[in-house]
């Protein structure tokens, strides 16, 4: 094992887990331009073949960690070459999104190319080193969202802080007349 200079492994460690993370979406991503996809269009694609049960388009930006209006983008251009289609619900305000035969297809093509990467990746790595880095993983994790760091509660403090400002008289733009 490689450890930083002066040994200073939490200082270093947020760092490589970037580099690794992306690293490894690079090498996925370098491996499905072959079937004309981009980590814009493969990601949502692959989170979309994941779901039990379609998803609204809020679950899913939360799930790929990013904000509504850059996935309503993505899902325009997804939409618009065939993958998904949006389907309204009984609360007329949300839609779910819902994989197409074509899609679907293209789902089980990512995933392939996705596993046959992670099993490249893991090689060597035993499943008890694994399940101990995963572990960590899922304790760094909870310790953010105790602090309220996680995506879903930004977008919620964006939102009431958006809220408060066109209900505060201050915040409120005039009307055209």
């Amino acid at each position: 094992m490689t450890l930083p200079r002066g040994h200073d492994v939490r200082s270093n460690f947020g760092a490589k887990l970037g580099r690794v993370s992306r690293q490894w979406r690079y090498l996925v991503d370098a491996r499905l331009k072959g079937f004309g996809l981009t980590e814009a269009t493969w990601r949502p694609l692959r989170h979309l073949a994941r779901f039990d049960a379609p998803p609204r388009q809020k679950d899913l930006a939360e799930s790929l960690g990013i904000e509504g209006p850059s996935l309503v983008r993505l899902l325009d251009a997804l939409e618009r070459d065939g993958f998904i289609v949006r389907r309204g619900t009984d609360d007329r305000r949300t839609k779910t999104i819902h994989l197409t035969p074509h899609g679907e297809k293209l789902g089980r093509k990512i995933e392939t190319v996705a596993a046959a990467v992670r099993e490249e990746i893991l090689n060597g790595i035993s499943d008890q080193e694994l399940a101990a880095a995963f572990q960590v993983l899922e304790t760094i994790q909870r310790s953010i969202e105790a602090k309220g760091l996680s995506a879903a509660a930004r977008s919620r403090r964006r939102t009431e802080r958006a809220a408060a400002q066109s209900s505060s008289p201050v915040g409120r733009r005039p009307r055209a007349r």
